[in-house]
């Protein structure tokens, strides 16, 4: 069974960014960069900045380890050299790892497999990759809750941690409608609906309970574990239940762009606009967005992760929408890079390991101002789409 793909909505590609030079300049910045620090950082996997912009790097299972996996897989895509697929192919024994270890996997399987297995498969056909995403799909799927149709985000941890385990018990959270795609590709490779109806369940279950009336977003929704009903909306890493976090909105714009692109359900693409005209609105003249939109200090932390993930959502939304609409849209992810270019865009400074500064990982608990692997896969990806590029592995 095949589902509907690129340009589902709209036949013709789009063209290319108005500032197509500069992106291009910048795109070929950053491989670049990717390059330059393979030597340093060997098959370890870049989880977070530290203060002299080099890497920290991810403990064994981490939701963070796929992004320089799927920034190899990119550079692979864009220049054939043999240098990132070796890279890429020596970080399988992490994901192995993964698999094997079935309590610790959680709603970020489809971040992990998806720009590791799946882009393995797609660019090289590996049988290997293949079992292994599917695999992958099997573990995330098994975490979906027919009663309230969510899929279960965290884990509870040592059996004594009640406060754990009563904090993540029927928790759903933003940051999975990125990982609905390895079930959508999961059903597209088996024809077993039960990765569709799990995928397509837990979306709708987000544009219900995730996405609130005025179109900014919940962090996390948490439902009755054993019924199945609703009970309350809350944050995690947001300022506050009743605030709009930046990235949990830009998650959701990629991720229902994404899945329209991929499913042809226009109620997906729908919300997704919705979301990012709040966005924009919400963003009023800020070139990068602050990290919790209902924060009003101007010297808030900025999150360039969260501009990222965002441009690479709207220009999604520009390929599946008409020609006039398609203008509009490119222009909105067009005014994101623009800022992150000027005012987050390290790779062209030989002391930083990453591609972009003023990324905010958890501002509530102390990590903000730094560089992320997520921000900087997205930079790629967003940069990769200004360009007219529509094959990724989502």
């Amino acid at each position: 069974m095949k589902m509907p793909t690129d340009n589902y909505f709209a036949n013709a590609l789009r063209p290319a960014s108005l500032n197509r030079a500069e992106h291009q300049i910048a795109l070929e910045r950053c491989i670049g960069k990717v390059r330059e620090i393979l030597p340093v950082i060997g098959v370890r996997n870049p989880k977070i900045g530290i203060d002299n912009r080099k890497w920290s790097y991810c403990a064994p299972g981490d939701w963070v380890i796929s992004f320089m996996s799927g920034q190899l897989w990119l550079a692979l895509q864009l220049t054939g050299d043999p240098i990132f697929l070796n890279a890429a192919r020596a970080r399988r024994p992490a994901f192995r790892d993964i698999l094997r270890n079935r309590r610790s996997q959680n709603h970020d399987l489809g971040f992990q497999f998806s720009l590791s297995c799946v882009a393995d498969w797609r660019m090289t056909g590996s049988g290997e990759a293949h079992d292994m995403a599917l695999d992958a799909a099997r573990g995330l799927v098994s975490r979906y809750c027919p009663r309230g149709r969510y899929i279960q985000a965290w884990n509870a941890l040592a059996k004594q941690d009640m406060t754990r385990a009563k904090f993540v018990a029927g928790r759903m959270i933003a940051d999975t409608m990125q990982n609905l795609a390895l079930l959508y590709w999961a059903w597209s490779e088996t024809g077993n609906a039960d990765f569709r109806d799990a995928a397509d369940g837990h979306a709708e279950t987000t544009a219900q309970y995730l996405v609130r009336p005025d179109d900014t977003s919940f962090h996390t929704f948490i439902f009755d574990v054993v019924t199945g009903e609703p009970i309350r909306g809350e944050t995690h890493q947001g300022f506050a239940n009743g605030s709009c976090w930046s990235r949990g909105q830009a998650w959701m714009i990629h991720g229902f762009a994404q899945s329209a692109r991929t499913t042809g359900n226009s109620a997906y693409l729908d919300i997704a606009k919705r979301l990012a005209v709040k966005a924009v609105a919400l963003m009023g003249n800020d070139d990068v967005p602050v990290w919790d939109f209902s924060v009003t200090d101007a010297n808030a932390p900025r999150d360039s992760s969260a501009a990222a993930i965002m441009a690479a959502g709207i220009y999604i939304i520009a390929d599946l929408s008409d020609e006039t609409e398609s203008t509009h849209w490119k222009s909105q992810a067009d005014r994101l890079i623009s800022g992150l270019l000027r005012s987050c865009d390290i790779s062209g400074n030989p002391e930083a390991e990453g591609l972009l500064a003023h990324g905010a990982a958890h501002v509530t608990a102390g990590y903000s101002d730094t560089m992320l692997p997520y921000g900087d896969y997205y930079f790629m990806e967003a940069l990769m789409r200004s360009l007219g590029h529509t094959d990724f592995f989502w």
